[in-house]
């Protein structure tokens, strides 16, 4: 079982940064793939960035450029750096880990929620 906390939300200004954090607790976290969502009332949670257990890194089209993810095995952390943050860009950001092997499990954060806003 793995649990999972997010912290670094928060309002902000349009051009403005945050930095999201991701803590897990469990052993083995190099095992997951991790990545960040964000949902927004009425629209469909959608993710933002990824990076598997290898390494390799996938971004939403919207965020290439602006967004940085992250990972601290030794830690079990995840981190997601936005930098010149938009509106578009306010919904509640989860965090999310899974693995196949040897069958499907993913767990889910509790979600922060970021505001762009001026």
């Amino acid at each position: 079982q793995e649990q999972l906390m997010e912290s670094g939300g928060g309002l902000v200004q349009p051009g403005g940064s945050l930095r999201l954090s991701c803590s897990g607790s469990g052993s083995g976290f190099n095992r997951y793939s991790t990545g960040w969502y964000r949902q927004d009332p009425g629209i469909q949670r959608e993710l933002v960035a990824q990076i598997n257990s290898g390494g390799a890194i996938y971004y939403v089209d919207s965020v290439k450029g602006r967004f940085t993810i992250s990972r601290d095995n030794a830690n079990n952390m995840v981190y997601l750096q936005m930098n010149n943050l938009r509106p578009e860009d306010t919904a509640v950001y989860y965090c999310n880990v899974w693995t196949s092997t040897p069958r499907f499990v993913d767990y889910w954060g509790q979600g922060t929620r970021v505001t762009v806003s001026s």
